[in-house]
Order: C-alpha cells, then structure tokens, then sequence
C-alpha cells in the first residue's frame, strides 16, 4: 500500500432493524418516553458497532433518537455511560439531551426468531437490553472530505467545549493516560520483536519506530490535565446542523486530561485533506503556548493505539470497519508527525 486507506464513514456499521429488536423492549420505551413510537427510520449507518441506532418520530409529535444494544456486545456498556455522562455535561456543550432510558429481558429463543442480531450477538441464555433516547439533531457530518468552513465551526466548537469543561464538572473521571494505558508501549513492543509491524502501513516506519516509541512512552506523563475530555472526538461523532452549530455526540469515553487534546486529534485527517493545521495550532488559543514536544507525544500515542492489532479480527460487537478505521488514523497520524519531525 502506497497510500492511506479510503474509509467511506458513511457506511462503517452493521445496526439490526428496529422491527428485530425484542418486543419487551419496544414496551419499555414506550412507557418511559410515555407514548407510542410511531415509526421508525432505517438504522444510521456510520459509528463501528452493531448496536441499534435510528430516528424515531413520537405518536406526540416529536422526533427522537433511539439506541439499543444487548449486554452481550460493547454498546451496551457505552449506552450506559453516556445516559449517565450526558446530563451531567455543561448547557454550553452541544451534545444531544438525554430524552429516555429503558431496560428489558428477553430470551435468546425470543431474540434468535427475529429477522436480524446485531453484530457479536449469539450468547445463549436471557440477555439484558438497554435503550437510551436522546433529542433528534438534524446535521450532517463533517470532515467527508474537510472544508476549511468545517474546520473553522468545528474549531470554534472544540474552543468553546474546552472552556465550558474546565476544570471538570464531573468527578471520578479516569485520565486520559489510564485510558491508553498499555498501548502507549505498542512500538516498542513491534521494535523488540513482541508484535508484528502492520502490513500495509509506511515504507519508513520501521526507520522511525524508535523515535515513535520514545514519544509514545512520554504520553501518560504529558497528557495530564483537569478538562474533561470527549477523548474519542471524531468526524462520525459530531454534526454540523442547519444553523451551523456543531454538536458533539457518543460521550462514552470520557477522561480528564488537557484541553487542547479533542480538537487536536481532529487536526491529522484534516491535515489529509489539505486543511493547514500546522498554522492553525499557532492561532488557536487550546494550542498556541502548547510545547511542540507535547503535541508530537500525544500524535505518537493516538498512532500507538491504532496500530494495535489492525490485522487481527474486530472485538466482538464490533465492525470490520473498525480495522481500516485504525489503518487510516495511524497513517494520517505518522504524517503529521513525519512533516513535524523530518521523517
């Protein structure tokens, strides 16, 4: 491969349709959101899991969002979170209101008779649902490719969210080192033969991997900070609405740590499509006294992170998608740095 993979983020999940969810469930949201769901749009078809997530329009008018998933795939958990992270957040963050909650138990019996499963589905035995319904945002997604009138909202957007979460409004917040933990040790682990180098990734990062571990290794240290983060803000996780506001969803990662690191990790994609981020980091106020060192580590470790394991099968619950996801970040991430550090 001479060049970074094409991931299309329009069409990276496989979701079930609403009619394949149990029936308990659809139950169970009606009384929480006290009404009847009158129809249902067909599932979105961006983010990397199999679990539920479509509009809804209300029997009382109005239009929401629904996901759902089983305990027995990873959004079940991140459903979870974010019901609860959510509410919590600043009224100066544009995220989606949280609308609804709903649990229900069905049989696997139950669920294997309906027309599709999601994604890592087929435990035997009762499986718990969880359903979380937020306002509807009417948006589209940035960044597919980056205008430099995207990058602007959106940076104007991650300014405004830096200063509204910091210090953290939530306590108990994991910091961002704790959420990359062991990862940041991948080049070395590559370097001294513990891990295979990634097929299909630069002809010159074997050159660079030492100095790719030595930056990676600094991160935990570095990015310390008391902002409360997204910690996993990408294209597929904001819109862009009619008004030109931008909004933030999928808060299920949430971390303490600086307040430059969410839009900073916009910067390398964008960088791809032409957008001049080098000369943006010196005009933007989250990163115009930030040590370049600072900035390269925190490349090093999100580049770290995503060439774990890119040639293995995705996680249960998850996409195909999420590997040429992790392809395409670690690529766009080694040349920013690689234009950073003359590699």
């Amino acid at each position: 491969m001479s060049q970074a993979p094409d991931v299309d983020y329009s069409a990276t999940s496989q979701r079930p349709v609403w009619e394949s969810l149990p029936a308990g469930l659809h139950q169970a949201l009606a009384v929480a959101l006290g009404t009847e769901i009158a129809a249902v749009s067909a599932p979105v078809s961006s983010g990397f899991t199999g679990g539920f997530a479509a509009r809804a329009q209300l029997a009382d008018g109005r239009r929401v969002f629904i996901k759902a998933a089983p305990d027995s795939t990873h959004a079940y958990g991140a459903y979870q979170r974010e019901a609860e992270v959510v509410p919590r957040l600043p009224k100066a963050v544009r995220a989606p209101a949280i609308v609804a909650t709903a649990h229900a138990t069905t049989s696997y019996a139950a669920a294997a008779a309906t027309a599709s499963a999601p994604v890592g589905g087929g435990d035997s035995g009762d499986s718990d649902w969880f359903a979380v319904v937020s306002e509807w945002v009417d948006g589209r997604m940035p960044g597919t490719p980056w205008t430099a009138d995207d990058f602007d909202l959106v940076t104007a957007a991650c300014e405004a969210m830096a200063e509204a979460l910091r210090p953290s409004p939530l306590t108990g917040l994991m910091s961002f080192g704790e959420l990359v933990g062991e990862d940041v040790a991948v080049p070395a682990q590559i370097l001294a033969g513990e891990r295979e180098l990634p097929v299909g990734m630069q002809p010159w990062l074997t050159r660079v991997l030492p100095e790719l571990a030595e930056l990676a290794a600094a991160g935990p240290e570095i990015l310390v900070g008391d902002t409360a983060m997204h910690s996993d803000l990408r294209p597929d996780n904001l819109l862009i609405d009619s008004h030109g506001v931008c909004w933030a969803v999928d808060w299920n990662w949430l971390t303490l740590g600086p307040r430059w690191v969410d839009w900073a990790g916009l910067l390398p994609t964008a960088q791809h499509n032409g957008i001049d981020t080098f000369a943006a980091i010196k005009r933007s106020p989250l990163t115009a006294d930030v040590p370049g060192e600072h900035l390269d580590a925190f490349m090093a470790v999100i580049a770290a992170y995503m060439l774990k394991n890119t040639d293995a099968p995705p996680p249960p619950g998850c996409t195909p998608a999420l590997r040429e996801h992790q392809r395409f970040y670690a690529w766009t991430y080694l040349d920013w740095l690689a234009v950073r550090r003359g590699w």
